[in-house]
C-alpha cells in the first residue's frame, strides 16, 4: 500500500498530459501527384479486372461477389473497374468511434486523430534479465499492465505476445480477459476464424451489453490478405462476423517487396491498393455503412538474402503513398510502426523504429499498430523496447500537436519583464510551465559524463529496464465489475470444455 500511495504522490507532481489519441496538427507529407495517385488506381482496377482475387475455402464470399455483379471462377473473382472503389464510397464512413470500458480512453479513428497500439503477434519475449524466450501468459499480463501504465499509447492491442504455453486453439480466449481485466483501454479482437471473432464478440457483449454492441464500434478486426491476391477463410470467417457485427475491419495487405509483390514501389502499390480494395468491398457487401480501414504492411527485402527489412526508404514511401491513397478512398488508414530486424534493443532498432513511426503518422495514419516493442522482424516483444519507444512515442505525440499559439505560449509579458540582457531561468513564465513547456524523455541520460559514470554508466536498455520495473510497480488496477467478471470466467470456462486443448491453431 505504501509503495503505490508513493508512486501516487510521485505522480501528483508530473504534468498530466496523457490524450485518448493524437489529434495531428501537422499536415501529412505527398509523395505522389495527382497523376501518380491515377496511375496507381488505374493499375489496381487492371489487377482486379485481369488477374483477380482468390477467396480460398470460404465458398460464400464469391456467392457475395456473384449477386453483387462481379465475374466468378471458382474461388477467384474479377472485379469491374471501379467496381470496388464505387461500393466502398458509397457506404463506408470516413470516422467513426471506438469505445473503450472507461469512455475517457474512447478512440477516435479517421479525420485527423492517430491512434498508436502496442506490438502484435511475437512468440517470443525478450529482457535484459531473462532474455530472449518463449512467451507466457505471464509476460501477456505484464505486457498488457505495462502498456496501461504508458500515457502515449492508445489502445491495449491484441495479441501483444504470443502465450504459448496455453493451448493454441483456446488461448484467445485468455487473451482477451487479459485486455478486459488489466486494462481499461479499447482492445482489439480475434482475429483467426468466424468462431474466434464470435467469442470476442460473445465477450464484447458481456462487457458493454448485446444493445450497444449492436449500436457502437467496441472491437477491432484486422483481416489480411495472403499476398499476392489471396484471401483464405480464416481471415474472411473473421472480417464476416466483425463485418455483420458492425465492428470495425482492417483489410490489410501484408507484402513483403521481391517475393510477395513486385520488387518494385509502383508495382507493390498497385497490388496493396488492388487487394485492400477487394476486402473493403466484401465488407460493405456484407454489411453497407459497416466501419472499415484501408491496411498497408509493406516491408521491404534484402535482395541479398532474402530476410526482411525495416526502415528503408521505400517504406517509407509505400506508406506515405498508401496515405494519400486512403485518403482518395474516403476511409481511414491502418499501418504499422517501430519495425525492427534487430536482435536487440539498440541503435538499429531505434533508427529503423524511428524512421517507420515517423512514416506513419505523416502519412496520416489513424491506426498504427506495432508502435512499441517490436524486434527482430516481428518474433519478439521486447520490454526494454517497449519503454525506448515509448519515449519516441511521446515525442511524436508532441510533436504532432503542433505549435502552441495561445497568449501564455507567444510569451510577451515574460520578455517584457525579463529585458535584455537576462535570463529566464527565474522568471515567473518559467515557474510557471517548466513542467510542461518541453516534453521529458524517461530513457534518456542528460547529465554529465562525471554524473553519469557515477550511477554506473548505463546505456539506453540498461535504464530501459530500471522503467519497464518502475512501471509495473506503479501501475494502477482499473477494476472490473465483479458480476461482469464472473460471468466472463464463466463463458470461457465454457467454451474451453467443448473442445480438447491442441497445440496447433
Amino acid at each position: 500500500m505504501g509503495r503505490r500511495r508513493g508512486g501516487r504522490d510521485r505522480r501528483q507532481h508530473e504534468p498530466q498530459l496523457r490524450a485518448p489519441f493524437i489529434d495531428r496538427r501537422i499536415g501529412t507529407l505527398n509523395v505522389l501527384s495527382d497523376e501518380g495517385l491515377e496511375t496507381v488506381e488505374a493499375n489496381a482496377d487492371r489487377i482486379l479486372a485481369e488477374t483477380g482475387m482468390e477467396f480460398r475455402d470460404d465458398p460464400e464470399v464469391p456467392e457475395i461477389f456473384r449477386d453483387a455483379g462481379c465475374a466468378v471462377d471458382g474461388d477467384r473473382v474479377r472485379f469491374e473497374p471501379g467496381f470496388c472503389r464505387r461500393t466502398i464510397q458509397a457506404t463506408a464512413p470516413a470516422e467513426f468511434v471506438q469505445h473503450a470500458r472507461n469512455p475517457a480512453n474512447d478512440v477516435r479513428i479517421g479525420g485527423t486523430a492517430s491512434v498508436l497500439c502496442p506490438s502484435w503477434g511475437p512468440p517470443f519475449v525478450h529482457d535484459l534479465d531473462g532474455g530472449r524466450r518463449y512467451a507466457a501468459y505471464e509476460d501477456f499480463v505484464r505486457l498488457v499492465k505495462l502498456h496501461q501504465t504508458i500515457p502515449w499509447l492508445h489502445h491495449s492491442g491484441g495479441v501483444v505476445c504470443e502465450p504459448v504455453d496455453l493451448p493454441a486453439n483456446k488461448r484467445h480466449l485468455d487473451m482477451l480477459y487479459a485486455h478486459i481485466r488489466w486494462s481499461d483501454r479499447a482492445f482489439m479482437g480475434a482475429f483467426i476464424g468466424a468462431e474466434r471473432a464470435g467469442h470476442a464478440l460473445d465477450v464484447a457483449r458481456i462487457l458493454f451489453g448485446a444493445d450497444r454492441v449492436a449500436r457502437e464500434a467496441v472491437l477491432y478486426c484486422v483481416s489480411n490478405t495472403n499476398a499476392p491476391l489471396v484471401m483464405d477463410a480464416s481471415m474472411s470467417g473473421a472480417l464476416k462476423a466483425y463485418a455483420r457485427a458492425g465492428q470495425p475491419v482492417a483489410c490489410t495487405p501484408w507484402v513483403l517487396t521481391g517475393a510477395m509483390s513486385p520488387c518494385t514501389v509502383a508495382g507493390t502499390l498497385a497490388q496493396v491498393l488492388a487487394e485492400a480494395l477487394a476486402g473493403l468491398a466484401l465488407v460493405q457487401l456484407v454489411n453497407p455503412g459497416a466501419p472499415c480501414l484501408m491496411g498497408s504492411f509493406a516491408a521491404t527485402m534484402s535482395m541479398q538474402s532474402g530476410a526482411p527489412t525495416f526502415g528503408s526508404p521505400e517504406a517509407g514511401q509505400m506508406v506515405l503513398a498508401a496515405g494519400q491513397l486512403a485518403r482518395r478512398l474516403g476511409v481511414p488508414l491502418h499501418t504499422v510502426g517501430t519495425l525492427s530486424a534487430s536482435k536487440a534493443p539498440d541503435a538499429q532498432s531505434q533508427q529503423e523504429g524511428t524512421w517507420g513511426l515517423m512514416m506513419a503518422l505523416f502519412a496520416g495514419a489513424h491506426v498504427i499498430n506495432h508502435a512499441t516493442g517490436w524486434l527482430e522482424g516481428g518474433l519478439v516483444t521486447s520490454f526494454e523496447k517497449t519503454m525506448i519507444d515509448a519515449d519516441l512515442c511521446g515525442k511524436l505525440c508532441r510533436f504532432f500537436e503542433g505549435i502552441d499559439l495561445s497568449e501564455n505560449a507567444q510569451a510577451m509579458a515574460a520578455i517584457a519583464a525579463t529585458g535584455p540582457g537576462q535570463h529566464f531561468l527565474g522568471s515567473d513564465h518559467t515557474q510557471a510551465n517548466f513542467l510542461t513547456a518541453l516534453f521529458r524523455p524517461k530513457t534518456a541520460d542528460n547529465t554529465a559524463f562525471e554524473q553519469w559514470e557515477a550511477a554506473g554508466s548505463l546505456d539506453t536498455a540498461q535504464r530501459a529496464n530500471a522503467l519497464w520495473k518502475a512501471h509495473l510497480e506503479s501501475y494502477e488496477d482499473p477494476g472490473l465489475d465483479p458480476a461482469i467478471d464472473e460471468e466472463l470466467r464463466d463463458y470461457i470456462a465454457r467454451r474451453k470444455a467443448e473442445a480438447p486443448d491442441l497445440d496447433y491453431f
